[in-house]
């Protein structure tokens, strides 16, 4: 039995280095580090500081987020990113929980599989998830936050050189392109997208950047990929331990209706289990088939790629256990309250 349970964690281990290390975290990485060192902490804290009218700096983040198709680790360093630039912590964890909950790619394949109401349902209930979770964290960690931007910001800073903005918009392309123009087929297809993105990137950092420019990007991308990456690692090897507890058969039997125990039920089962972005659609879709109700069923594809054992390790590490107790307990209670609500009103 220990045997199965440790090959079942490798075999997660390896899928997950096989399919994601290159075409997700590596442009990932190297997104937050460009951002912490391309674009003024001024700007940031002007736009998204916890000194910023919250409305704009949650709209802001939100709408953001939605264009940005990441899992629930790939997002770790982008969140964190802005963060360390001055972010608020409302709209860090914004970031954090839109690009995996309600990204636009996501969305479009949930819509494909599920239908219109279930992705509207999606839409409506991550976003105002978001919302309420920037307002709680912001409001829980207010002291902290008004000591992290006492200082105010110089109008007159330039945000980000346009070079810079080019350059930056390069790395999304070689983030997003993969999942965006590669839906369907061999896994090498994404890897090629994802190479030529990738060398076209490169050729015009060269081009427009110096040498010491280019360093101290990739020291600040190595400091993300040696904080977060062993933590990714080791999550997902749990997460393929606890997948081989959980026969199907049990999850069925305890996911059926839409009260408040399958609901919370499908939360924890989303916060603790890793879906890469897409591939929660078909997941639940085979759930719903075999009785699971449509409430909780919203609630899984809202935690499940929003969350997941190795992010919480990881989030734990880069913004502080109390941090991630708060964001993770709120997820739970905020699943559980939208799978009930569906599910009982709307489904």
């Amino acid at each position: 039995m220990l045997v199965n349970l440790v090959i079942a964690g490798l075999v997660a281990l390896k899928e997950y280095i096989a399919l994601h290390v290159l075409t997700c975290l590596i442009p990932a990485f190297l997104l937050a580090g460009g951002m912490v060192s391309f674009i003024s902490k001024e700007a940031i804290i002007k736009y998204l500081g916890s000194s910023a009218n919250k409305l704009k700096s949650f709209s802001l983040a939100s709408f953001a987020s939605f264009f940005i198709a990441a899992c629930s680790c790939t997002v770790i360093p982008v969140a964190s990113g802005i963060y360390y630039q001055g972010a608020g912590i409302g709209p860090a964890f914004i970031f954090l929980w839109v690009a995996p909950a309600v990204n636009i790619l996501a969305v479009i394949y949930t819509g494909s599989i599920l239908g219109v109401k279930m992705v509207a349902s999606r839409i409506i209930a991550a976003f105002s998830m978001a919302f309420v979770v920037g307002a709680v964290m912001s409001f829980v960690f207010r002291k902290e936050e008004s000591k992290r931007t006492q200082y105010k910001s110089d109008t007159k800073t330039e945000i980000i050189s346009k070079k810079d903005v080019f350059l930056l918009l390069l790395i999304l392309v070689s983030l997003l392109s993969p999942n965006y123009l590669i839906q369907k087929g061999p896994y090498l297809h994404k890897v090629i997208v994802w190479l030529i993105a990738s060398v076209i990137m490169l050729v015009y950092a060269f081009k427009v950047k110096g040498l010491d420019e280019i360093k101290r990007w990739l020291k600040e991308s190595w400091w993300f990929v040696r904080i977060i990456f062993p933590l990714l690692l080791l999550g997902v090897f749990i997460v393929g331990v606890i997948g081989k507890l959980l026969p199907q058969e049990v999850i069925q039997k305890w996911l059926g209706g839409s009260g408040i125990r399958a609901s919370w039920l499908a939360t924890i089962l989303g916060q603790i289990m890793y879906f890469a972005t897409m591939t929660e659609a078909p997941f639940v879709d085979t759930l719903i088939k075999l009785g699971m109700g449509k409430g909780p069923a919203l609630a899984l594809l809202l935690t499940g790629p929003g969350m997941s054992l190795p992010s919480m390790l990881a989030i734990a590490k880069v913004f502080g256990i109390k941090k991630a107790a708060v964001y993770i307990l709120l997820v739970m209670i905020l699943g559980t309250f939208v799978g009930w609500f569906f599910g009982t009103f709307i489904f």
